[in-house]
Formats: structure tokens, sequence, C-alpha cells
């Protein structure tokens, strides 16, 4: 059997690819604090498995290509509220805002197009256009400035012919950035000069903790060009249930959609009538999730501060800080750590940075942080990894 080149051009998740390591890690009796992956530990809102328990459909049928209606109809519902208004056939139910994202690169992009994004960037963005042949170049940015966009004019530069698409994620992951209107005028600017698709990937947009937050979709005038990404696996700790939706006023666009949507047959029927329930969750339950995860943000934040020779920003929003490590390679740093390091038979877990630039070379030193994790096991969490970097072999501060 000869495999593509194309699937072994894949990169391996730099979130997952070190879980090896933790079961071993598991199997020896230790405790992993996992800082390696976004999943949330809040308890999802209960009305998702009410409404599965209460589905009593004498046959788990074949569901609408675009997704249940009932859950369109409730997506609508959540985006009038945000004084985002979208018709019933803007929106199309996806597995996950994964498959949203790839279903935007199979609409946009043929061989060899190239996808603007801002690095450090979602690593996953590499492997969703890779598969369809087509590239993510990538666009600097810097931990000194909170990870905040260049000037336009530097944008542009890294503009070509190939280009098809701008895809940003606001709140940002892994950086936790908040991008400021003024940034946002700077990115519309430039998809409507270029006619450009602007992909907003805005699953965390309920978790900002500084200062106002804007989505694109609240802006008018790129109406034929944002197409908007979003899930309920964060809102609504849901990871889970694999149920996501991508929204476009823009009807060609959407037509083109429905031939893939209608290729793949249907999203999942019983994750769909749990994922329509989460919609009526009160927006209380939104406000205390938003508490707690500034909690956990200060908590990491000052743990962090008082480690030697660690560097990172603050983050505004979603739930990862990226940080600088004082150690020759993190990635070899985290797999020590796993198999070598323990207080009390205690150990950490987390992302390489590296695997969240298009260039390998970049972010050798860096790590990405999820503070999915309640204030004092944070606290726990970060003081192993301050005491694993004084003991380990590569620590550059000795």
């Amino acid at each position: 059997m000869r495999l593509s080149k194309r699937v072994q051009a894949l990169s391996t998740s730099p979130i997952r690819k070190l879980t090896p390591y933790a079961d071993a890690a598991k199997a020896a009796g230790k405790k992993v604090y996992h800082l390696n992956i976004g999943q949330p530990d809040i308890i999802t809102p209960p009305q998702y498995m009410e409404a599965i328990r209460k589905y009593d459909a004498p046959v788990i049928a074949y569901g609408n290509s675009k997704g249940d209606p009932k859950l369109i109809k409730a997506i609508q519902g959540y985006y009038e509220a945000k004084d985002m208004h979208y018709a019933i056939e803007d929106i199309f139910v996806t597995n996950g805002g994964s498959e949203a994202l790839t279903m935007a690169v199979t609409a946009l992009c043929d061989e060899d197009d190239e996808i603007l994004v801002f690095e450090p960037f979602y690593a996953n963005y590499t492997t969703f256009a890779k598969t369809f042949n087509a590239k993510v170049k990538a666009v600097p940015t810097s931990v000194e400035n909170g990870y905040h966009l260049p000037s336009a004019e530097v944008i542009e530069q890294y503009i070509s012919a190939k280009t098809k698409a701008i895809l940003v994620t606001n709140p940002g992951n892994p950086t936790g950035v908040v991008y400021s209107e003024a940034e946002m005028q700077i990115l519309g600017s430039l998809a409507l000069k270029y006619d450009l698709a602007l992909i907003a990937d805005e699953v965390y947009r309920e978790f900002v903790y500084d200062g106002a937050y804007r989505s694109f979709g609240t802006m008018p005038e790129l109406d034929q060009n944002v197409i908007m990404i979003d899930s309920v696996s964060k809102r609504f700790s849901a990871c889970g249930a694999r149920i996501g939706c991508v929204i476009s006023k823009n009807k060609e666009f959407s037509k083109q959609i429905m031939k893939v949507a209608q290729g793949r047959l249907c999203s999942p029927a019983v994750e769909m009538v749990g994922a329509a329930a989460l919609y009526d969750t009160p927006a209380s339950y939104l406000e205390e999730v938003n508490k707690e995860y500034k909690k956990r943000r200060d908590t990491i934040a000052s743990a962090l501060a008082k480690l030697p020779g660690v560097k990172s920003s603050e983050p505004q929003g979603a739930f990862y800080v990226m940080v600088q490590l004082p150690v020759d390679d993190a990635e070899k740093f985290a797999i020590w750590t796993l198999e070598n390091f323990a207080i009390d038979n205690e150990t950490v877990m987390f992302a390489p940075g590296n695997g969240f630039y298009s260039d390998p070379a970049r972010g050798v030193n860096e790590a990405r942080l999820a503070y999915v994790l309640k204030a004092e096991d944070l606290e726990r969490a970060i003081y192993i990894l301050g005491e694993a970097l004084k003991a380990y072999p590569g620590y550059t501060l000795k």
C-alpha cells in the first residue's frame, strides 16, 4: 500500500503528540497536571444530557445536511442577541469547529493557494490547509507586544496573488490576545482591498477578561467577506459533542458549502438535539464561567511571574498563555519532565511551542499552557514546572 505525499506531509499535533509519555507517567503511578490541552473542567450544562434522554425517535435517521432546524434556529437566536443578524440559510451545522474550518478551506482554496495567519497560531490550521494542498503563510507577532498585529503595511507584504483568505482567532489560541478595534479595521480593509475571505474563528468569544470585545460579524462592510466559525465546545464545555457551525452571508459561498455538507451527509442527530438545548443555557452560566477563568488567568499569571527567566504576556481572552522558557528545547524539556521528574509523585504536561509556528525552528523554547484547571491546581502545576526547570539539564539560567 502506497500512502499519499499529502498525508505524510501533515504534522503531529503539538497538543497531543506527547500523550504516550503522559500515559506512561500515569501508568507508573504519577499524577499529571494537564496544561497541554484546552479541555475545560467546567461542568457541561445539564440540559444537554436531559434533551438527549428525552429524545425518543424510533429511528436515528439521517438529518438535514444543513443541520437540525431547531439547532439552526437556536444558533440564529444566539447571534440575534448579539446584534448579528443571519438568515437561516446562512448557517450550516458542522462536526465541530474543525469541520467548519475544513469546509471553508475546501470552498476557498485550490492547490498551492495561501491562507494568511498570525503566528503563533492554532496548530491544526496547518493540517486543515495541507489536507487540501493549500498553505498557511504566517505573519510573525511577538510576546513583547502581547502578540498584537503588526501594521497594515507589514501584513500587506505577506499577501500575494495566491492569497485566498485571512484566518484569525479572536480571542486568540494559543496567545490569548484580543484584537483591538484598530486591528480589526486593518484586517477588514485588507480583506476588502484584495477581495479576500476573512475567516473569523470566534469560538472563545465568551472568554474575554479585560476591556472590550467586538465580533467581526458586527462589521456590515464585511458581510460578503466574513466567514464565521463557531462551536459549542468551549462555550458550553461540550468539546466531545463535536457540534459547531460555519456562517456566511455570501450566497455563492453558501451554495458551494452545501455541496460539501451533502457529501458528508449530516452532523450527528443525537448530538444536535443536545446542542440545541445548550443554547437555552441562562446567561448567568456564562457569566460565572467567565469569572472563573479570569480567576484562573490571574492565578497562572501570578505564578509564572515568580519563575526566573520565564517570559509571558498577560492574555486578555480564551484560556491559554504562550510562554518563553529558559530551556534549550521545550519539547525535550516536556518529555524529560514526564519521564524523569516529579514532586510527591506529581508532574506536569504542556504543549511545546514550535508546533504553533509555520517554521518549526521558531518557538523551540516556548510552550502553550492551558489554564483549564482549578486555581489551586494551577498554582501547584506552575510550582512543579518551576522546580522542574531548575532541575532540567538544559536549563539555560544555570
